[in-house]
């Protein structure tokens, strides 16, 4: 084996040798003729010479080629770092938004609660409090700024842990806020109900006189919590039924107790025929104040065929008082009346044969008993004047 690879060494090296023979270089200027000899070895040191250049520049060819593939996955990797960067900083920007706007949405609701109690109730500090529902406040005490974002999973988030507590107590507020309010909505409508009303048929009265420019709520386009909705709606039920209950009529429109004249069929006065009565007599001294039986508004202030002097209050709702045989007036049309205010003095004016006060209670027109509303049991009164209250405690506190 040896001596074969010897044998080919030499093989090559007699080819080399025959392709470098000394060589005679002539170069001819004009006259004069001037010859190079290029030995063998010059010519296998060029050779070598050019072959080291040749290998040298294919080296540093391939070093600067490899070189510039190492660059450019660097740089590629530099890139994707960047991005990856990038894209985390936005994660991190759109988390952030999140957390702000879910304290956002915390402060519009606690605003809209605030508002919403302050509405119905007059102040932050009573009626519920008492009841131990608000409970003390989180400590520390947190400012809210917010709004929950459905495209973030900010629950899971440890800076997110107060706000979404502060969310949850939110809840549990209106939730329990709601079932106090009901319970009093109920009270109030039973309390209409033994006046002989309708609660369903004075709230679609109350239906067609609704207005005013639409504001949407603060909160923007995303609904309100359920719990809040329904507490709102809870609250709107309240307002309507003690508003309604206030304006029934259950005062005495004088300090006379005696009737001289109940509602119904009676023989007439004049003639003797029997007539039907649409209201209840009161005497009483001439010049006696006559105060009417429930807030509302003077609606009419004069004369009608038959009863004389008459001032009529508008209580809302379809409900109207009449006060006839009036010897005067206090009361001006337009005004507004409390329940118990003077507005006018009893007398014998129209179709009447003594100083007396003739009272009537009308529904959209039509005369009802006005006995069922002065002869109101006491738990209905009270549940009456616990509205009452109520609104005058908010009017007070503006």
């Amino acid at each position: 084996m040896n001596q074969q690879c010897k044998k080919g060494v030499t093989d090559l090296w007699t080819r080399v040798l025959a392709l470098c023979p000394e060589r005679e270089i002539f170069l001819r200027s004009g006259a004069q003729v001037r010859f190079f000899r290029l030995s063998r070895r010059a010519q296998l040191s060029g050779i070598a010479c050019l072959s080291a250049l040749i290998i040298g520049c294919a080296t540093l060819g391939g070093s600067l080629y490899l070189h510039r593939n190492a660059l450019a996955q660097d740089q590629a990797l530099l890139a994707q770092q960047s991005k990856a960067i990038a894209g985390k900083a936005n994660r991190v920007a759109a988390y952030r938004k999140s957390v702000d706007d879910l304290a956002h949405e915390l402060e519009e609701r606690q605003d809209f609660m605030d508002d919403l109690y302050r509405t119905h109730f007059g102040t932050e500090d009573r009626g519920v409090t008492g009841t131990g529902l608000i409970g003390k406040p989180d400590s520390p005490k947190v400012r809210l700024k917010a709004k929950i974002n459905s495209d973030e999973n900010i629950s899971m988030a440890p800076e997110a842990a107060p706000l979404m507590k502060i969310d949850a107590r939110q809840r549990r507020f209106a939730s329990a806020l709601t079932a106090v309010v009901e319970r009093r909505a109920d009270k109030a409508e039973a309390a209409i109900r033994s006046f002989g009303l309708n609660p369903a048929a004075l709230a679609k009265t109350a239906a067609h006189a609704q207005g005013g420019p639409f504001v949407p709520w603060r909160g923007g386009r995303e609904a309100l919590p359920e719990e809040l909705e329904g507490l709102a709606g809870a609250l709107a039920r309240l307002e309507f039924l003690e508003t309604s209950l206030i304006s029934i009529p259950s005062g005495r429109p004088t300090v006379a107790r005696m009737e001289t004249s109940s509602y119904g069929y009676r023989r007439d006065p004049f003639n003797g025929h029997a007539a039907f009565h649409a209201g209840i007599d009161f005497p009483g001294s001439f010049g006696q104040p006559i105060l009417a039986a429930a807030k509302g508004r003077v609606s009419f202030v004069g004369q009608r065929q038959g009863y004389g002097n008459v001032v009529e209050v508008d209580h809302g709702n379809g409900l109207m008082t009449r006060y006839a045989h009036l010897s005067g007036f206090v009361a001006r049309t337009g005004a507004p009346i409390a329940r118990g205010e003077a507005i006018g003095r009893m007398g014998s004016t129209g179709r009447s044969t003594g100083t007396h006060l003739h009272f009537e209670v009308r529904l959209h027109g039509q005369p009802i008993n006005p006995r069922r509303f002065l002869e109101a049991a006491k738990d209905t009164l009270q549940v009456q004047q616990l509205a009452k209250a109520r609104f005058a405690d908010i009017a007070r506190r503006g």
